[in-house]
């Protein structure tokens, strides 16, 4: 009756979104799969964040249902109580999404949204609350609801490949905070270059050239490193 009188206040035709589903303890923990003493466990253990109330009954919602579907997929993998109560924390805590990408700022790079669990199967094994904040911290990683967001589909992608080829992610991620360091050095020195002979407003359009040298010198760079080592090697054989 209720919904009936919403459609009838707002007039024929008005098109409205969708009321967010919420359920009560009992409800949510059947569309889980688990206990209401275990779904009282994890909001002991502050898993999930604090339900809606209305006197003296818990109304969940949706994230919350997504978060116990999280929880569950990450015991599967081998993941415990402890770590996963502290990526919880992480993600509560990590950065927004909007200060993530920024708003209105132009990029080449796709931002991916990810599950806790999706993130997790990319990098088996590797996502500790310690990697969660260092790529957080670099800008990688941001949150939204029960989403994360990665900056960067390219940068993701390469992350774990490296990973996959047994490079640790720590190691991946310090070296990643090293090039951070290089690459802003040299965007201020193309926007520098750029600025003495152009209007701001052609940075945007000539940044596929900046992007184009630094490639290119990089390549080249690891094309001398390699050779010197093909050198060094065949002297101490």
């Amino acid at each position: 009756m209720a919904e009936d009188a919403e459609h009838f206040e707002a007039g024929p035709g008005a098109a409205h979104p969708p009321a967010p589903r919420e359920y009560r303890t009992q409800e949510l923990a059947g569309l889980a799969g688990i206990t209401v003493r275990t779904l009282r466990f994890y909001r002991e253990r502050r898993l999930l964040p604090p339900p809606r109330r209305e006197g003296r009954i818990a109304w969940y919602d949706d994230h919350h249902l997504a978060r116990l579907r999280t929880i569950a997929a990450l015991l599967e993998r081998g993941h415990t109580l402890n770590g996963i109560a502290e990526l919880a924390e992480a993600f509560d805590h990590g950065r927004d999404v909007a200060d993530l990408l920024g708003v209105g700022t132009p990029s080449e790079e796709e931002p991916v949204r990810l599950t806790p669990e999706e993130l997790a199967a990319r990098f088996e094994g590797e996502v500790t609350p310690d990697n969660l904040a260092a790529a957080m911290e670099l800008g990688y990683l941001g949150t939204d609801g029960d989403e994360i967001v990665h900056i960067s589909r390219r940068l993701l992608d390469v992350s774990s490949a490296l990973v996959r080829e047994g490079i640790p992610l720590a190691e991946v991620l310090a070296a990643g905070a090293r090039v951070r360091e290089h690459a802003d050095t040299l965007a201020a020195l193309f926007t520098d270059l750029i600025l003495r002979h152009a209007p701001e407003e052609d940075l945007q359009r000539l940044r596929p050239l900046a992007r184009s040298v630094v490639e290119a010198e990089l390549s080249l760079a690891l094309d001398r490193r390699i050779d010197q080592r093909t050198e060094d090697g065949g002297q101490s054989s």
